[in-house]
């Protein structure tokens, strides 16, 4: 019975980690496509993805600006998805921050961002204990999700 246990846990873990792997993988960057480099380098000219990533279909460039993490998703035909930039902790709005607070109570926040899409709408992202906590831009909570 135990063998049996370890064995479907053993089985179960793999396919999470491959489905994991599947989800997001990372690329060399002659596996990315030209209208993806193309579409990178003319809204960073003069700057280099440190690291393409596939992510749902998508290439995801991540990168510095003026020594800021950031990063890009772009489609396979060139067109920006999103774009992602670090922000400092104390630059969540607030009521994001009091959510957190009263929500993960002794939880520190790991790292934040603001994501701004295609058509302009800003969400801002903390990492809280392996889980991303998106918030609108105003703070209010949109959901958690496993990073």
């Amino acid at each position: 019975m135990k063998k049996l246990i370890l064995s479907t846990l053993l089985g179960a873990s793999i396919l999470i980690a491959n489905a994991q792997e599947a989800k997001e993988q990372k690329l060399d960057e002659a596996a990315v496509p030209a209208a993806v480099k193309t579409k990178f380098t003319s809204l960073y000219p003069g700057l280099k993805a440190e690291k393409w990533e596939k992510e749902n279909g998508n290439f995801e460039a991540g990168f510095h600006k003026d020594k800021t993490k950031m990063s890009v998703v772009i489609d396979a035909s060139g067109n920006l998805l999103e774009t992602e930039t670090k922000i400092e902790v104390s630059e969540l709005p607030k009521a994001a921050t009091d959510y957190i607070t009263k929500n993960k109570a002794g939880k520190k926040i790991k790292e934040a961002a603001k994501i701004v899409d295609s058509k302009g709408v800003m969400t801002f992202e903390a990492e809280v204990e392996k889980m991303d906590l998106l918030f609108d831009k105003d703070g209010k909570f949109i959901k958690e999700s496993k990073d």
